[in-house]
């Protein structure tokens, strides 16, 4: 408890302190890549601080394309311990909730990241063509898409949406599985154990090879390939 107390207050300090320099200079020099490279930094920091080690197996399958990059999720460690490991800036579409923290908030849209109101379907649907127009433009992206995490740790059904997404964008997209977070911080819990995480980068499929009636078929791949790189513990039951 008494390192999770620790790297809470490092980021914290970071972003009160750190960050509205940082959001200065974005935004005098117009891009945001100084500022997405500093909080990797932050975050790859906070987890020695807890003792979480990331190894990361497969990047070699992540082409050069923008990306979908769809996770299993289940625990709230899953962004902070995946995202400083993917090989490239990243954005993620992310509740609205987390835009209310001043300063932060100004952060986040400056390197990308995408507010959803999935109350609203109307401003859901506007911020998934916002995210389709950014991969057009070449920015990646992270996708939980089972909508949510998984209160025992199997990977469940995916959502068809993100793999609309992927289709309308033509992206590529590269399923991970994540191994180890659940044991970490289980559901309901604030504080993080030490241990080890394994990012798995399985092999890419390209969405552009499908249609939008094909939505489906995309989405079972993906999750087969999900669950493949998954240990018996948090694969799918049968």
């Amino acid at each position: 408890m008494i390192r999770t107390i620790a790297a809470v207050t490092f980021l914290a300090l970071a972003i009160a302190i750190v960050l509205p320099f940082l959001i200065v200079y974005t935004w005098l020099s117009g891009g945001a890549d100084f500022m997405f490279e500093m909080a990797m930094k932050a975050l790859r920091l906070s987890l020695r601080i807890v003792g979480v080690r990331v190894r990361v197996e497969g990047a070699e399958n992540i082409p050069a394309r923008p990306c979908i990059f769809v996770s299993n999720h289940v625990s709230n460690l899953d962004p902070p311990a995946l995202v400083p490991y993917i090989p490239r800036r990243v954005a993620i579409l992310a509740k609205k909730e987390v835009f209310r923290i001043p300063i932060l908030s100004i952060g986040l849209r400056q390197t990308g990241i995408i507010p959803v109101d999935r109350g609203d379907t109307e401003a859901a649907a506007a911020s998934v063509e916002t995210a389709i127009q950014a991969m057009r433009d070449g920015r990646s992206f992270l996708v939980y898409a089972e909508g949510t995490r998984s209160r025992d740790g199997r990977l469940k059904r995916f959502k068809n949406g993100t793999f609309v997404m992927a289709i309308r964008a033509g992206a590529a997209v590269v399923p991970v599985s994540l191994i180890g977070t659940q044991r970490l911080m289980r559901k309901g819990e604030w504080y993080i154990r030490p241990g080890e995480v394994v990012a798995r980068f399985g092999p890419s499929v390209d969405a552009a090879e499908f249609s939008v009636d094909q939505r489906e078929e995309l989405r079972d791949r993906v999750h087969d390939l999900v669950a493949a790189g998954l240990p018996p513990d948090q694969v799918p039951e049968p």
